[in-house]
C-alpha cells in the first residue's frame, strides 16, 4: 500500500526560513496595496461628490482607526517597494548568499519603518497634525 503523503513539496515539509516570511508578507503588502487603491479612490470620489462628502470622508479617515489603515497602508508601501527592489537585485545575482539575504530583509524592514515614520512626520509637520 502507498504511504499518505503529499504528492508535491508542502509547507509542512519545509523549516520556516526568514526569506520565506518576508515572500509571505510581500505578497500580504501587495494585497493591501489593491485594497488601499480602493480607499485612496474612493476619498477621491468624496473630494469629487463636494464638500459634505469631502468632510465625511476626511472625518473617518482622520478618525483612530482611519489613521491605524492609513499608517498601515504607508508601511505597506513602503516594504512591498523596498523588498520589490531587493528581489530585482537578486535577478541580476547580488545578495544570493544566506548572510546577505538576511542582512537585505533587515534593510528592508527598517528602511520600510524608517520612511513610514518619515513620511508621517513630514506630513504631520506640514498639514500642522493629525
Amino acid at each position: 500500500m502507498a504511504e499518505k503523503r503529499p504528492l508535491s513539496p508542502h509547507i509542512q515539509v519545509y523549516r520556516w526560513q526568514w526569506t520565506m516570511l518576508m515572500s509571505i508578507v510581500h505578497r500580504a503588502t501587495g494585497v493591501a496595496l489593491a485594497i488601499g487603491s480602493i480607499l485612496l479612490v474612493l476619498w477621491l470620489v468624496s473630494l469629487a461628490a463636494g464638500p459634505a462628502s469631502f468632510e465625511r470622508a476626511q472625518l473617518i479617515l482622520g478618525s483612530l482607526p482611519g489613521l491605524v489603515l492609513l499608517g498601515g497602508w504607508s508601511f505597506a508601501l513602503f516594504y512591498h517597494l523596498l523588498n520589490g527592489l531587493r528581489h530585482l537585485a537578486w535577478d541580476a545575482g547580488w545578495g544570493l548568499e544566506l548572510k546577505d539575504a538576511f542582512a537585505s530583509g533587515m534593510v528592508v524592514i527598517i528602511g520600510a519603518a524608517a520612511l513610514t515614520g518619515l513620511t508621517w512626520v513630514l506630513a504631520a509637520s506640514i498639514y500642522g497634525g493629525f
